[in-house]
């Protein structure tokens, strides 16, 4: 069975992955300092890591079955399925650790990612079952700072947001968030009262408010260009390490 697509081959890598030469070869050493290079002791790997790691974003970016998949990279359904569950995990977002600089400013928001695995899902507001996944993104870079444990998608962002634990990943930046977040330390817009209308320098504020946030926004259209965030089949952990995954692939694309 022969390969179609491959690592050695650059438009591939610019398709699937969404990375140039230099992008990807430093995810590479990443995943290879993480063990993903190392032999395992059972069956040796029919594929290169470089073309293990192409897989993997492939699978993301496209959202194919294991089926469909294998006979690209020109293995079995099962041998994709083992790239998979090896790779998938060393690609994710490492956590924050420290504080953040001074002048940091980090934006909060949630995302659904339908999930067909109902142990981790709720039926939410997009009239699916859908996980909830709060995401952290720094407002100057726009690179994604932190992404939560997968809650379940009726979940209120309030709520999630301690509970998914992006709240210690946060530190001492300010965190400006929408009004979902009421009751959380994040910075929210300000509400009108019907005896209390807003004034035009809290509207003024709103505004600024709203442009920034929109950096999120814009954070999520690209992450979903990685189809499997519009409908993840994976089990288990694969929701949360898929979106990890996906955020790192999103800040190696911006150059972070």
């Amino acid at each position: 069975m022969g390969a179609v697509v491959t690592a050695a081959e650059p438009q591939w890598v610019g398709l699937f992955a969404g990375l140039n030469g230099r992008q990807f070869h430093k995810l590479v050493g990443l995943v290879r300092r993480r063990g993903g290079g190392k032999p395992t002791g059972g069956r040796p790997w029919a594929l290169s890591l470089e073309d293990r790691i192409l897989l993997v974003a492939a699978y993301w970016r496209t959202n194919l079955t294991m089926r469909q998949l294998g006979p690209l990279f020109g293995i079995s359904k099962s041998a994709t399925d083992r790239v998979i569950d090896d790779i998938a995990p060393l690609l994710a977002l490492a956590p924050v650790r420290g504080r953040h600089p001074a002048g940091t400013v980090l934006i909060v928001d949630g995302t659904l990612v339908p999930t067909r695995d109902r142990s981790v899902a709720a039926s939410s507001k997009n009239y699916r079952y859908s996980t909830n996944h709060q995401v952290v993104i720094d407002a100057n870079t726009r690179l994604v700072v932190a992404a939560g444990r997968p809650l379940p998608g009726n979940r209120h962002d309030a709520r999630a947001y301690r509970e998914s634990g992006v709240d210690r990943a946060v530190k001492n930046a300010p965190v400006p968030g929408d009004g979902g977040y009421r009751g959380t330390p994040a910075l929210i817009p300000h509400w009108p009262r019907k005896d209390r209308p807003l004034t035009p320098e809290q509207q003024a504020d709103n505004t600024v408010h709203r442009q920034a946030r929109a950096r999120v926004e814009h954070a999520f259209s690209r992450m979903k260009t990685y189809k499997i965030l519009r409908d993840c089949r994976l089990r288990g952990d694969g929701v949360h390490h898929t979106i990890l995954g996906v955020a790192r692939l999103h800040n190696l694309a911006l150059g972070g």
